[in-house]
C-alpha cells in the first residue's frame, strides 16, 4: 500500500500531464507494490481536484467490460472513471484533436438514471428500473500514461484512460429494445473498421452498471438521478489521427458522428 504522500504525488503529477499533454511514466514501473485500492485513491483525489477547480461530476464511464477490450489492453476485469461537465460533447461536433493524448474510439452505450442506485446488493433489474434512457455514444480515450505496458493499476490512476464521451442517436427507455441486441458498424473516413454488438459488454451492457453500483458501495459512493454511465465498449479501440471523421451507425438507434480537427 502507498502513503498518502505518495498518493498525492501521483495525483498532481496526472493533473500536470493532462495540461501538458505529455505522459508520465508508468506507475508500476515507479511503484511495484502500488495496489488497485492504492489506484482508486489516486482516482480519487485526482477527481476530488478537479472538482476543486470546477469542474462539475455528471457521469461514470465503465471500462474493459467486453472481451474485445480485454484482448486488446491485456487487462482482465473492468474499471472505472469520472466523467466530468466539459467531457460531453454532441453529435456532429469537432473534437480538438491536440486536447488528447493518443486518442482513441470505441463504441459504447450509455445510461442515464432517473433514480439513485447504491449497492451493495444492486441487480441488473434495478439498473432497468432505475434507467430514464439509454442513448448511443462514443467514447474518447485519453492516455495521461505512458501506455506501453500499462496494467490495471496504470488504467484505473489514469481515471480508466476516460477523455471525453459523443452523444448522439436516438435515446430510448430500456425496455424499448432488447439491449443485448444492440449493434454498431464504426468507421473511420468512410471505412469500416469496427463492428460489435451490446450483449459483448458481460452478456447485457446494463451489468456493468449494476457492478459500477456494488463495486463503489464499498467506498460509500453510490450513483445519482441525473447521472450518464457509459457502460462499456463493445468494439476494440480505434486510434485516430488529426483530420479523421468517425461515424458510429446503431441502425435503428441512429449515429454518432464527430471529427478530429
Amino acid at each position: 500500500m502507498l502513503d498518502p504522500q505518495a498518493i498525492s504525488a501521483i495525483a498532481d503529477e496526472l493533473l500536470d500531464a493532462a495540461r501538458t499533454r505529455t505522459p508520465v511514466p508508468l506507475l508500476t514501473a515507479r511503484y511495484p507494490d502500488m495496489t488497485v485500492e492504492d489506484s482508486y485513491a489516486v482516482q480519487r483525489l485526482w477527481r476530488q481536484r478537479n472538482e476543486d477547480a470546477g469542474r462539475t461530476l455528471v457521469g461514470r464511464k465503465i471500462g474493459l467490460t467486453s472481451r474485445a477490450m480485454q484482448a486488446a489492453t491485456g487487462i482482465t476485469e473492468p474499471d472505472y472513471g469520472a466523467i466530468f461537465d466539459d467531457m460531453v460533447l454532441e453529435t456532429g461536433c469537432s473534437v480538438a484533436w491536440e486536447r488528447y493524448t493518443k486518442p482513441r474510439v470505441e463504441v459504447e452505450l450509455a445510461f442515464v438514471l432517473k433514480n439513485d442506485l447504491a449497492g451493495p446488493g444492486c441487480t441488473i433489474f434495478d439498473v432497468l428500473n432505475a434507467t430514464d434512457y439509454v442513448v448511443p455514444a462514443l467514447e474518447i480515450l485519453d492516455s495521461r500514461i505512458e501506455m506501453e505496458g500499462r496494467t490495471i493499476v496504470d488504467t484505473i490512476s489514469d481515471n480508466a484512460a476516460m477523455g471525453a464521451m459523443v452523444v448522439g442517436g436516438r435515446p430510448v427507455r430500456p425496455d424499448a429494445v432488447d439491449l443485448r441486441w444492440v449493434s454498431a458498424i464504426l468507421y473511420k473516413n468512410q471505412v469500416v473498421e469496427e463492428t460489435g454488438v451490446a450483449a459483448g459488454v458481460l452478456d447485457h451492457p446494463a451489468a456493468g452498471v449494476h457492478w459500477l453500483a456494488n463495486k463503489i458501495a464499498a467506498h460509500g459512493d453510490g450513483l445519482t438521478a441525473g447521472e450518464i454511465i457509459l457502460a462499456g465498449s463493445f468494439t476494440r479501440p480505434l486510434w485516430v489521427e488529426k483530420g479523421d471523421t468517425v461515424h458510429a451507425d446503431y441502425g435503428p438507434l441512429g449515429a454518432v458522428t464527430c471529427r478530429f480537427a
